[in-house]
This record gives structure tokens, sequence and C-alpha cells, in this order.
């Protein structure tokens, strides 16, 4: 079955551009022009496998959509933009967006983007629908435990005191990483590779995904400690 990616953008000639590439590489692909028609699509059940995103639209920006459509579904949302501001990418990530590229673009950048994104989402919809090892005990193996902390990694949940707290699925994926490598302080370059999974793009990703983390997570007790001119530690108390 194809990878099916949805077209938001209130430029027609940018949306028939897209469209040919898309559609060359074998993807299918739809489209909208605005917030309001996009949202009406997934509402009506239209399923992509991936949308890419505009900001500067009428009536509802894309920060808005972006916004609303993680409210609600689970997939992977690459800006689009001409707004090349590192302000606007910050922006673009912290209400909830995998990737932010700026127009004009590389076609052959775009599309490896593209195939990474939904790589790794597909990997997480495995892990998702496997049914968890379990121990003697009936606990499944791969929960990580620290004090006051527990990171339970087949069903992508985090506890915190007992309750449940709500990460998106990049930020499950850093905490992950960082809690299984303890006490090993990693540079901003090292994480993006092995969280993001490809070498480029903003490293202003990592310090914004740590950010909302922090404010998440973090109440009376510090779990991710920064490590001044290096990088980043996990430094929860393993039980």
């Amino acid at each position: 079955m194809k990878d099916h990616i949805l077209i938001v953008d209130d430029n027609q000639e940018i949306i028939e551009l897209l469209e040919d590439i898309l559609e060359n590489e074998g993807f299918q692909v739809s489209s909208a022009e605005n917030g309001e028609d996009a949202l009406a699509l997934l509402g009506q059940g239209e399923r992509p496998n991936l949308i890419l995103l505009d900001i500067m639209m009428p009536n509802m920006s894309g920060y808005e959509l972006c916004s609303q459509i993680r409210r609600e579904w689970d997939l992977p949302i690459l800006f689009l933009s001409a707004k090349s501001k590192a302000v606007d990418k910050v922006v673009g990530f912290e209400i909830g967006a995998d990737d932010y590229i700026t127009k004009p673009f590389d076609t052959e950048e775009l599309l490896a983007r593209i195939r990474a994104h939904l790589r790794r989402y597909e990997r997480i919809r495995k892990h998702t629908e496997e049914q968890p090892e379990k121990d003697a005990s009936g606990s499944p193996i791969t929960v990580l435990k620290f004090k006051d902390l527990e990171i339970h990694k087949e069903t992508y949940s985090v506890y915190v005191n007992n309750q449940k707290i709500e990460l998106s699925t990049k930020e499950f994926q850093l905490l992950t990483f960082l809690a299984e490598n303890a006490g090993i302080v990693f540079t901003r370059e090292q994480i993006y590779d092995r969280v993001w999974g490809y070498g480029y793009g903003s490293l202003n990703t990592v310090t914004v995904h740590i950010k909302n983390l922090r404010e998440k997570l973090e109440t009376e007790r510090q779990f991710i400690k920064t490590q001044w001119g290096t990088g980043y530690v996990f430094i929860g108390e393993k039980l």
C-alpha cells in the first residue's frame, strides 16, 4: 500500500509542484488549501501517513492547525514554510511538529526527511501492536524504573509519581534514549543523530524537546541535567 501524504498549503503552485514530486516517487497524495479543509478531511476519516504543512495561511495558520491535529491524531507533521527565522522553527517544534523545512527546499532533502519520518512512525506502530514480553510476575520486561519515574517502552507510557504523563512520540523517544543511557553525557549533535536518525537539521529541535520534557516531568525531582558546554545527561535514580 502506498504511503499517503497530505499537503496543506494555500499556494496552488506549491501544491502542484509537491504533487508532481511525491507522485513520481510513488506516494499517494491529497491536498487542502487551508486549515479548515484539512480538518474536514481528517474528520471525514482521511488518514494520511504524513502531513506537509505551510504556516502562513488565511484564517487558520499552520501553527493553529498543527496544534489542533496533535490533540486527536499522532502522525508526522513537517512544516514546509518560507519563514526561516530560528524563532519560527522553535515555535513549530514547541507545538508538536516533527520537522521544519524552509522554502525554497531541496527536493532530495525533502524526500529523505519524509522517508525518515515514515520509517520511524512505522516502527512505532509495529511496537505498539506487539504484545510486550512479560517476566514471571507478569510485569513487562522493558519497564525502565527510576525513583518517581517509570517508562513503559511497549505502550509508550510514562508515569511520574504514579501519574501518567502525556508525551509526544518524539518526547518519549528522547526520554527513553537518555534514560537507557543514564549517566552518559550527550551533545546536542549526538542526541539529534540518535533520536531523529539523520545527520542534518536544526539542533534547536533538541533544546526545545528537552525543555518540553522538563516542563512535563520535573517538579520536585530533576531527571535531565544540563552539562554546561557539553550537552545533557539523565540523572534519574534507578531502582
